[in-house]
């Protein structure tokens, strides 16, 4: 059983290139402002008034400059995914260290910015089907967008329950626009809230659940987040005070001119495409709709004489369904990673191919991970539950520890195993693998590429008769 499984993460994670596109055509390059498409006959189908009041309920009552930060932010669901698991792959980085590695991600400045606020990040990532589906909207109807914003705040002013406090300033500022602001200017609050509640009309967002929130109709707040001077400068400048809501024409400021987010995002509904070519390289592009299922893809390919790389990403808004791949080959070997998320859940895997064998990775948002490695000295695999349980392979022989020792599969149950036992080729001891989880810590690379995989798949360590040997996995 335990060789199946590991064949078929293998070919699972060796399988998952949903096709062939260039990282430049994802906005996962740094996006420089660009004008939506205002009237495109192709555009999706416009949602109401209330249908959009309803899609920002949950973030209405933010403060303006984050409201600016999750609208655009939101045109990037992929990057909105990659930059929250990385945030949890990193949480002991903080302050201005996590400022610095920010900067250096290929993130729009959006989502840099939201990195500051890691619930807010998070809970856009959790909800994806939503963020996807807000960004929609924003990229084709942004005036109507900021119109249910206004429309809500004032609904909730209206009600008592907005209104100016320690943590947030409210202003009036013309009969059709409330600004909301931090009322101290070095510390920002979000709002908690219940969408359903605070309005004084029973909004409820498709898509979207905030967990645990107020069950009156109030506004709380959790910790303060302090936005001090190195927000606006220095390292990076897509900090607080560089974003803000242009409530009179302009959506979102970005650094004092209007940034419009992805253009690019879900492309020409029915397919369009392109390439280019030389004497040496090529590249080639597309992106379409499916409108049997609703799905969107995009993506492209880049090949020259010292190798291709490939990315691409498909959503089905209906479903919640997500899927971005990263490709890439050279003389040495093919690298990739990919992410799937539906339903609040996600799934990350990794592979590596060599003159010395296949390895590939898995991990999901829930707790489970494997990985498992085919080469010249055999093949092994190794998993490990959400609940803890972990389950291995290696000469074909199957073990599992559920939490009382190792066991090894003889074919007519399971049995204890020696620690020594030459059977077992000494896993159970081998704390590189699992024990302070150093063999997935280069799990934070799925989506910055592979630089740290080429010299670690085999090369620090290699599949012998024992299992793994020298390395736990992939390791830094």
């Amino acid at each position: 059983m335990f060789r199946r499984y590991g064949k078929r993460l293998i070919s699972l994670t060796l399988s998952v290139v949903v096709g062939t596109y260039p990282s430049t055509l994802l906005g996962i390059q740094e996006a420089g402002p660009s004008a939506p498409s205002e009237g495109n006959p192709t555009d999706a189908a416009p949602h109401n008034a209330n249908d959009l009041q309803a899609l920002v309920a949950p973030i209405a009552l933010y403060p303006d400059s984050l409201v600016a930060q999750i609208l655009t932010a939101s045109t990037f669901p992929d990057q909105v995914a990659i930059a929250s698991y990385w945030m949890k792959q990193n949480k002991n980085v903080t302050g201005n260290a996590l400022m610095q590695e920010v900067d250096k991600q290929s993130w729009d400045p959006s989502v840099k910015a939201l990195t500051q606020f890691p619930t807010v990040l998070d809970k856009m990532a959790q909800n994806l089907s939503w963020t996807s589906t807000l960004g929609e909207a924003y990229h084709n109807q942004q005036s109507e967008v900021m119109t249910a914003i206004q429309t809500l705040r004032a609904q909730a002013k209206s009600s008592g329950n907005l209104k100016s406090g320690s943590q947030i300033t409210v202003v009036q500022q013309s009969p059709q626009t409330i600004v909301i602001q931090p009322t101290n200017p070095q510390v920002v609050y979000v709002p908690e809230y219940n969408p359903a509640l605070v309005y004084g009309t029973p909004y409820v967002t498709p898509g979207y659940s905030a967990g645990d929130v107020a069950a009156a109709g109030i506004i709380g707040f959790g910790a303060g987040i302090a936005v001090g001077a190195l927000m606006s400068g220095g390292c990076c400048s897509w900090g607080w005070s560089s974003w803000n809501c242009g409530w009179h024409g302009t959506a979102v400021v970005y650094r004092g001119g209007a940034y419009y987010g992805n253009a690019a995002w879900h492309g020409s509904y029915y397919g369009a495409g392109g390439g280019v070519y030389g004497p040496y390289s090529s590249g080639r592009y597309g992106a379409g709709y499916n409108p049997s299922t609703g799905t969107y893809a995009r993506g492209g390919s880049v090949s020259s004489p010292y190798g291709r790389a490939a990315a691409g990403q498909a959503y089905n808004p209906s479903t919640g369904a997500y899927g971005a791949t990263r490709q890439t080959s050279d003389a040495n070997g093919s690298y990739g990673s990919s992410v799937y998320s539906k339903g609040g859940q996600t799934a990350y895997t990794q592979h590596q191919t060599t003159s010395r064998g296949t390895v590939g990775t898995t991990e999901t948002s829930a707790g489970g991970r494997g990985i498992a490695a085919t080469g010249a000295n055999g093949s092994a695999s190794m998993g490990e539950a959400a609940n803890g349980n972990r389950y291995a392979t290696a000469n074909g022989n199957a073990y599992r520890n559920t939490g009382s020792g190792w066991q090894k599969n003889s074919g007519s149950g399971w049995n204890n195993v020696d620690r020594g036992s030459s059977a077992f080729g000494g896993m159970e001891g081998h704390s590189g693998g699992w024990g302070n989880s150093s063999g997935w810590s280069s799990r934070a690379e799925s989506n910055r590429g592979w630089d740290s995989m080429r010299s670690s798949g085999f090369s620090g360590g290699r599949f012998g008769g024992g299992g793994f040997r020298g390395g736990g996995g992939f390791r830094r």
